[in-house]
């Protein structure tokens, strides 16, 4: 009984990964569609988001048979839980990632300034590499890996800030950006959400793994640290 709990906790577990590993990908593809004005490509995330939601309820499905039918301890229905609300995070990274889709849609060919662009893409590869930190860290239910993922969100806040006063100085100098300019503020935003969830995601694989529940955001374990970083903006 206990090897068959066992090998269908494993399948949840496979099934958990999978889903950000596709998560991912749609990060990837929707700031490639908005940077490089591409459409199809946006309509083609937006498109996916079909594939996301039924990642989530399969899951959710899955686990809920395996609490009802397998009858777990109270170490594994701490698993299962921290598996839960896990995905519910991943599910809204990719509602994100459909509102950047989204925005380059409704783009309507405005001035377009290639600088900000090409952090904004930079901000997208941070997102990505943090995403894929807390992969690995639930792959080995490692809550010290999970934490030390979650600290670097302080640095995608720090460059959504920097982007933010790019963004600012650049409709200042020329006033034909200002309509691009909304759009790059919605799309950083967007991303800047993302990182929250990715701690979120943090947090219960500490949960999952010590038992503890932990405030790992950066901004709001120590509200001052970003504004350190940022020398006092």
């Amino acid at each position: 009984m206990r090897a068959l709990f066992e090998d269908e906790l494993k399948k949840l577990h496979v099934r958990f990964s999978e889903m950000g590993i596709n998560v991912s990908e749609q990060i990837y593809r929707a700031t490639k569609a908005f940077v490089d004005h591409d459409k199809q490509l946006a309509q083609e995330v937006i498109d996916y988001d079909n594939e996301t939601n039924d990642d989530e309820m399969g899951l959710e499905k899955q686990a809920l048979e395996l609490i009802a039918l397998q009858q777990p301890v109270a170490t594994d229905f701490r698993v299962i839980i921290s598996i839960l609300k896990a995905s519910s995070d991943l599910e809204r990274v990719g509602d994100h990632a459909v509102g950047i889709a989204r925005e380059t849609i409704r783009e309507k060919g405005s001035q377009r300034v290639p600088e900000i662009e090409n952090q904004i893409s930079k901000m997208s590869d941070e997102i990505r590499e943090m995403l894929s930190g807390v992969l690995d860290a639930y792959a080995a239910n490692d809550d010290a890996k999970a934490t030390a993922v979650a600290k670097k969100d302080i640095e995608v806040d720090k460059h959504y800030i920097e982007i933010r006063d790019a963004i600012t100085k650049a409709v200042a100098g020329d006033s034909t950006t200002a309509a691009a300019t909304s759009s790059y503020l919605l799309v950083i935003k967007l991303l800047e959400r993302i990182g929250d969830h990715l701690v979120n995601i943090s947090e219960w694989i500490v949960y999952s793994s010590a038992g503890k529940i932990v405030e790992l955001n950066p901004g709001k374990s120590d509200p001052e640290l970003l504004s350190r970083i940022m020398g006092g903006k």
